[in-house]
């Protein structure tokens, strides 16, 4: 019967002190996309990532993000840049917070789905004879790596995103196009918070 008790009133501690925060949030963010290749602009990005608290410094989310940018082609070491389109991302993601008051920084990870945009019709020669290539849209699994901090509701956050790259060969002409990008963005969440 003492331990019964005993059970009973731990469990009430750790679910006393599990519900200082509110678990459901909905992160919402704007901001800078930059793809890696080399002479290619950035363009913006849009998120909105609902997360849930298993903890107060455990959020378990799902990321939604466009990223409008110029794909690069790049061919024998020269890049070119072709149409803007979104690369949209559907990923699960987990961040862990440090700390529990004021600015408190974070690192976080998450897996899933690029959905790549199509890179135009470029034009490419090999040898004599110009062809026209094309980079058609694609779903490819990555991954993406952050860290940022939060303060309050207020949200900010550098993140790579690994897309695999895209290969394609005309004759003995290999050409690529770079899909990862980093982007840098502010936001803030909706709900969450302390009670």
């Amino acid at each position: 019967m003492k331990n019964y008790l005993a059970a009973l009133l731990m469990l009430g501690a750790l679910s006393a002190s599990a519900q200082v925060y509110k678990p459901f949030k909905v992160n919402v963010s704007v901001g800078y996309a930059k793809p890696l290749n080399a002479g290619v602009s950035g363009g913006f990005l849009v998120a909105v990532e609902p997360k849930y608290g298993l903890s107060d410094h455990f959020d378990l989310g799902l990321r939604l993000e466009s990223a409008f940018v110029a794909r690069g082609i790049e061919r024998n070491g020269n890049t070119t840049k072709s149409d803007v389109g979104a690369f949209g991302s559907y990923l699960i993601t987990g961040n862990y917070l440090f700390g529990t008051e004021g600015i408190r920084p974070f690192l976080g990870a998450g897996v899933g789905l690029y959905s790549v945009a199509s890179g135009g019709s470029v034009t490419v020669t090999d040898g004599q004879t110009p062809q026209d290539v094309n980079f058609v849209s694609d779903t490819k699994f990555g991954g993406m790596i952050r860290a940022g901090i939060k303060t309050g509701h207020f949200v900010a956050a550098v993140e790579y995103n690994a897309a695999p790259t895209t290969d394609n060969t005309i004759g003995t002409t290999k050409i690529s196009s770079e899909n990862a990008y980093l982007g840098v963005k502010v936001g803030f969440d909706i709900g969450g918070g302390r009670r």
